[in-house]
């Protein structure tokens, strides 16, 4: 473990620099990279998250990553996906972009692992500290004004705008309803509409929600993560949303593979897998959806 004090002082640094942002971040991709790294859950899984960057590179100003996401909970080794995360985020504040998922907060925390580890680990100061930097979290990013990232998915309300996004004000545990849970809450569906969740809470958003926020804000994708995909990632949507997912062998129970998208300026995304690799054994937290 790093000790406590660098712990703290890499959540206060990423805390500010969090602060800092809006509700959505706009990504534009220099001229010499021309391409960003779009990862979905890692959900604790921190060997697989060391894969992604043996395979594609660590982090840099040259190898930008925007990471979508659900980095906690489930997976043994949450604080140090987090901390990495975080660690990269000072590092590179233009280059390694963070947006909030459903679990990046207080009652998820409570029931699927983060608290008692970092508990475990460090102790309460610690945990509070990484919740005020939760609640900071961006809840979606817009790579070059024309990809829309976020957690979930789309809005249980017509006529949302990126404008309407990005006045959401951030700062607290998500609310069980409007526009915030939705973004970190909500999921695909095959037929036309909207339909209740099977979670319980946002909703579920047919392929005309989606052409719909689409062509209201002059967007021609959205990528989201949320659920797992057998392949690591799905094209849903006759082609305008992409699902990924990037936690392999979820929970060491589901066999999946993950994926990473690499988005170019031409925004044409290329879809790279892989399987799980080896880790330490530590029972993972109990295993549930979403």
């Amino acid at each position: 473990l790093l000790h406590r004090k660098y712990v703290l002082q890499i959540l206060i640094r990423a805390k500010k620099l969090l602060s800092e942002l809006r509700s959505v971040v706009d990504v534009d991709l220099a001229e010499r990279t021309k391409t960003i790294t779009v990862c979905g859950d890692t959900h604790g899984q921190f060997y697989d998250v060391c894969n992604i960057f043996a395979m594609n590179g660590e982090p840099s100003e040259d190898n930008p990553y925007l990471f979508n996401g659900d980095f906690v909970d489930r997976g043994s080794f949450s604080l140090e996906v987090v901390l990495l995360l975080f660690s990269y985020k000072c590092l590179y504040p233009e280059h390694l972009h963070l947006t909030r998922g459903n679990h990046e907060s207080l009652n998820m925390n409570k029931i699927y692992g983060f608290e008692g580890e970092v508990r475990h680990k460090y102790d309460a100061t610690v945990l509070a500290l990484f919740h005020e930097c939760f609640q900071w979290l961006p809840l979606a990013a817009c790579v070059e004004k024309k990809v829309f990232v976020t957690h979930g998915g789309l809005s249980s309300d017509d006529g949302v705008t990126l404008d309407d996004v990005r006045k959401v004000s951030r700062n607290r545990e998500p609310p069980d309803a409007g526009l915030m849970c939705d973004l970190l809450w909500s999921d695909p569906q095959a037929q036309d509409g909207r339909s209740p969740s099977k979670r319980g809470v946002g909703l579920s958003f047919g392929p005309d929600v989606t052409r719909a926020f689409l062509e209201r804000n002059g967007l021609d994708l959205v990528v989201r993560s949320h659920e797992v995909r057998d392949n690591g990632y799905e094209v849903e949507h006759g082609g305008s949303l992409i699902t990924v997912f990037s936690a392999p062998n979820y929970c060491d129970a589901m066999g999946n593979k993950g994926a990473f998208i690499h988005l170019s300026a031409a925004l044409e995304p290329k879809f790279t897998t892989y399987d799980a690799v080896p880790h330490p054994p530590l029972r993972p937290p109990r295993l549930d959806s979403g």
